[in-house]
């Protein structure tokens, strides 16, 4: 197990985050930015406090800005930065705040550059992606035309009694941020592949320079698989009691096919505390934890592969690649995956991976003579030292008495010969894919680490 994360901090400081966008009110796009940006603060040792997703209209930006700057000490506002009409945010705040915009020429020339760059014509609607509000830091932006902005905020009597006019009474009845003079506004692009490298390289230096930490904070998540988030929490209630009593908090968190168990503590003890509290996880569950943090089942498979120097061959059917996908997903799986096949029909079973016609007619697809003909075919046509092979039915038809809908077979074969089981994962098509692939991945993890 890596160890504990060390030298975490945690200063008592409100952070609230504001995600712009209509389309994150219809449902159109997924709020990605609010689980980022919690996990990478709490990894540095900050929480967050509040979070709010609004649309691209004025009233609604103003509003949900001028109440977070009443409570928070820093306000992370993302999206609405861009060129076109609905990207409002960069006005509407320079706005609330009573300051002018002003053309930043390095902006403007980066932005310039960056379409030439591409032998694009330039439209005149990216200038407005320049005007940078009087007294904000200009955030680079390497990766887009919008830069990001950072403005320190000082009591401003403006916009305070815009709020008094708008809620009836005096914003200060809510709770105020904890250091009144110490307060910043940071304004993020909405693309994640700008936000993300901005936050890192550019906020987070600004963020350990104006809230210095104060005080350990550590954490560490231990993942476990194929067990249901209350017998975790049941099996360990009583072990990790005592540890509680000195500081420990203990979250649990129910994925497909996982349950992860984070651990945090605070003060002069939080790493010792943290440090028993995992060894106590370890004994209870042993082989079941796959994993740490963020390792996802994929890339501990991997590494196990590339550890014993042993290759892998995939057969698909109900999972239609999803296997491969995550597999293909981790860096350096070249050396370790030779190939996969994702076989739909009978036909394709039978002329890529030489399932016999006979068991097809007698077993049906979905079946466990199947599946060891599929995984048995995909190892002898590649190679591999292993072959994992799903076939099921993912629904919400096809089901039948004997075999419902959800039905799964997961074969396996190795050095050690063919292993096949059958599961019931009764979801929805794409839960059952990930599920799936999860428990597959799962299955060949602990042959793996078998003696």
């Amino acid at each position: 197990m890596p160890p504990a994360q060390p030298g975490l901090t945690l200063r008592r400081v409100n952070i609230e985050l504001v995600n712009t966008g209509s389309e994150l009110m219809l449902g159109r796009v997924l709020n990605t930015h609010q689980q980022w940006l919690c996990r990478r603060l709490a990894d540095l040792g900050y929480l967050v406090t509040r979070q709010v997703a609004v649309p691209d209209t004025a009233p609604a930006i103003q509003s949900a800005v001028r109440e977070a700057l009443d409570r928070a000490n820093l306000v992370i506002v993302t999206g609405g930065l861009g060129p076109t009409s609905d990207d409002l945010t960069r006005d509407l705040i320079a706005q609330l705040l009573g300051k002018k915009l002003r053309l930043d020429e390095a902006v403007w020339h980066h932005i310039q550059r960056r379409f030439a760059a591409r032998n694009l014509p330039m439209p005149k609607n990216n200038e407005v992606q320049a005007l940078v509000p009087e007294g904000a830091l200009v955030l680079a932006n390497p990766n887009g035309t919008a830069p990001g902005l950072a403005m320190e905020v000082n009591e401003d009597k403006r916009w305070k009694m815009e709020d008094s006019k708008q809620t009836g009474s005096p914003s200060s009845i809510l709770n105020p941020p904890s250091s009144r003079s110490n307060r910043w506004l940071i304004m993020l692009p909405g693309p994640p592949r700008e936000l993300r490298p901005m936050f890192d390289d550019q906020v987070v230096p600004l963020l350990r320079r104006e809230f210095p930490p104060a005080g350990p904070f550590v954490c560490h998540t231990l993942r476990t698989g194929g067990l249901a988030e209350s017998l975790v929490q049941e099996k360990l209630g009583a072990p990790l009691s005592p540890l509680e009593a000195r500081g420990l908090e203990v979250g649990y968190c129910a994925r497909v096919g996982q349950v992860d168990v984070r651990l945090s503590a605070r003060g002069a003890e939080a790493e010792r505390v943290v440090h028993e509290a995992a060894a106590i996880v370890r004994q209870t569950f042993g082989a079941q934890i796959y994993g740490f943090d963020d390792e996802e089942i994929e890339l501990v498979v991997v590494r196990l592969l590339t550890e014993r120097r042993k290759t892998l061959a995939l057969a698909e059917s109900c999972t239609g690649g999803c296997i491969a996908h995550r597999v293909t997903n981790v860096p350096g799986a070249s050396a370790v995956f030779l190939g996969g096949f994702v076989t739909y029909s009978n036909e394709a079973k039978q002329k890529f991976l030489g399932v016999r016609p006979e068991t097809l007619a007698a077993h049906g697809a979905v079946s466990e003579a199947v599946a060891r003909e599929m995984a048995e075919g995909a190892r002898r046509g590649t190679g591999a030292d292993y072959a994992l092979a799903v076939t099921g039915i993912a629904g919400p038809a096809g089901g039948t008495q004997d075999k419902p809908v959800g039905t799964v077979f997961l074969a396996l074969v190795g050095e050690a010969g063919t292993e096949v089981e059958r599961r019931r994962n009764a979801y929805e098509r794409e839960t059952f894919k990930q599920l799936t692939a999860q428990q597959a991945l799962e299955k060949l993890r602990r042959q793996l680490i078998s003696p």
